[in-house]
Order: structure tokens, then C-alpha cells, then sequence
């Protein structure tokens, strides 16, 4: 195989594997991705909350759309900023200002993404009526899911704004989990909501029948995962108890030198049978707001 020299885009598209480093695994990626369009599969499609704060999130949805996505499993961070953004948007800043500065005015800071604290103001008012809700419908222990299809119905029901991730599962009844949604601004404002309503719980336990259940009964499973942490864990861990993924796809900027799961490739996952033995998987290194779309190009 010959490294080419390419000076137009949809050839480099169709090329990349012969254009050599992160492109080449990047154009494996795709071939992946391909593969996994083609058979039947359950799929889990995973990322973090700070690419639902960018404007990756309008990808995010339409690859939800797309019909090839059956489990997500996200960040309580992510639902957040979903839920924010379909009323209210965040604003392009820089990496390089006065961060004290951005506290005086009220500005949270992501990177070069500034928040205003009133977007969390309008998420609070929002979050007290869909706890109020999802406790009269299934009772005092709500598990993640069942609060985040509340949030998706909301703003289904409330805006019109296409590129809400939470809408698109919504839309096509696809179950969005998150094993830490506490650690958010849901959190938060489940505290201050305790103190109104003292029963009420989240129960993530809730959560892990349902999931093993789809995971278990599945023929075979992929994973399309972007970022690390938690959500990555859970996806590929969950795996374990059906002898591993049969396909996975990783985009990451972390190291795996520390030994992090955040940094780990996908060859490590298979010496805990996360990832079959017999499985195929690629991990891209680079930041996902760039290379997401490139992987979707021209396949959904």
C-alpha cells in the first residue's frame, strides 16, 4: 500500500488511509463504521458533556438520526448543556482571557466556550419541573434514564431546535443512560430539589437490568465512543459479561502513557474482554470536533 499525495477533498476523504498517521486510522475508522452500517448490530454511542457545549452537538444529533444508533450512554454534564442550548446559546470566547475577570462578569468558562451563569438559572427552573414530574410518574427512586427521557419530552414539547440531541433520541426511542448524571448541574439542583420533595432519589441501579439486558440478548455490539471517563467505562465494561464488542471506534486526545482509561486504546480493552479477541476496532488521536464529521461524511 502507497502513501498518496492528494490535493482534493473528496478524494482525501475516500483516500485517507493512504494518507498516512491520524489519517490513516482515521480512514480505518470509517471502513469500520461502514462495516457496522452493514450488519446487524446494537450500537452504543457514547461522549462526554463538552462536546455537547460545542457545536459538534449538531452532529451528535444527526448521527442519532441516522438510524444506526440504539444505546447512548453520556455524561450528566451533557445533558446539561442540551437542555440549555435549546433555549438559550453559548457564546465562541477564547482560550487566552482573564478568568477572574469572566467570574466578575458571570461567565463560566469551557475552553475557548463561555456560559453565562443565567443559562443555569433557566436550567434550574426547568430541572424542578421535570423532577416534579418524573417523581408523580415513576414513583420517589427515578433511575438516570427515566429523568433524562423527562428532559428529552420537555424539550421536544418546548423547542424547536433540531440539533438537541436529547430530542433526536426523543424522536427515534432510543434510551439515553448516564451512570454519573450526579456529577452535574442535575446533581445540584437534585439537592435543592431534596429539599422540597425529601423521598426523592436517583437509583442508577435502576438502570443496570435494563441495560445487561439489551447487552446480553444482542448478536453482536459496536461502539462509537467520543472522549473517556465514565461513559467510555461504561460502555465497554458492560460488554464484558457478553465476551466483549464485536466493533469499536475510539476518538480521543488523552495519553495513555499514564494509564488512564481515558488514554486507553482499544487493544488494551481487549485484555479485559471488553473488546473481543475476534473483534475490529481502531482508536483515532485527535479532537473530536474535527474528526467526528469527517467520519460521517458521506456515510450518514
Amino acid at each position: 500500500m502507497n502513501i498518496k499525495d492528494i490535493d482534493e477533498f473528496n478524494e482525501y476523504i475516500n483516500e485517507l488511509k493512504f494518507i498516512g498517521f491520524q489519517a490513516t486510522e482515521l480512514g480505518r475508522a470509517r471502513e469500520l463504521l461502514k462495516k457496522m452500517k452493514e450488519e446487524e448490530i446494537v450500537l452504543y454511542f457514547g461522549f462526554t458533556a463538552n462536546l455537547v457545549a460545542s457545536g459538534l452537538r449538531g452532529f451528535i444529533a444527526k448521527f442519532i438520526r441516522s438510524g444506526l444508533v440504539d444505546v447512548i450512554v453520556t455524561t450528566g454534564g451533557a445533558i446539561d448543556h442540551d437542555v440549555i442550548k435549546s433555549f438559550m446559546p453559548y457564546l465562541s470566547g477564547s482560550f487566552n482571557v482573564d478568568d477572574k475577570e469572566l467570574h466578575k462578569q458571570n461567565i463560566n468558562r469551557i475552553g475557548n466556550i463561555f456560559v453565562p451563569t443565567d443559562r443555569y438559572v433557566r436550567f434550574e427552573e426547568i430541572s424542578h419541573e421535570v423532577m416534579e414530574k418524573a417523581m408523580k410518574k415513576y414513583g420517589d427512586a427515578v433511575a438516570p434514564s427515566e429523568l433524562i427521557n423527562e428532559y428529552a419530552e420537555y424539550v421536544y414539547k418546548n423547542s424547536h431546535d433540531r440539533h438537541s440531541f436529547l430530542r433526536a433520541a426523543y424522536e427515534k426511542n432510543i434510551p439515553v443512560f448516564s451512570p454519573g448524571i450526579t456529577d452535574s448541574a442535575i446533581g445540584l439542583n437534585a439537592y435543592f430539589f431534596k429539599q422540597r420533595f425529601e423521598e426523592f432519589s436517583i437509583d442508577v441501579t435502576k438502570d443496570m437490568k435494563k441495560l445487561a439486558d439489551i447487552t446480553i440478548n444482542a448478536e453482536k455490539t459496536g461502539a462509537v465512543i467520543l472522549g473517556g471517563g465514565i461513559t467510555k467505562h461504561h460502555i465497554i465494561g458492560l460488554n464484558v459479561v457478553r465476551g466483549g464488542l464485536d466493533y469499536a471506534i475510539y476518538i480521543t486526545t488523552a495519553s495513555e502513557w499514564d494509564g488512564s482509561l481515558s488514554g486507553a486504546r482499544t487493544k488494551e480493552a481487549v485484555s479485559w474482554g471488553k473488546i473481543s479477541e475476534e473483534g475490529k476496532h481502531v482508536t483515532v488521536v485527535g479532537d473530536a470536533t474535527i474528526l467526528f464529521p469527517l467520519l460521517l461524511k458521506d456515510i450518514i
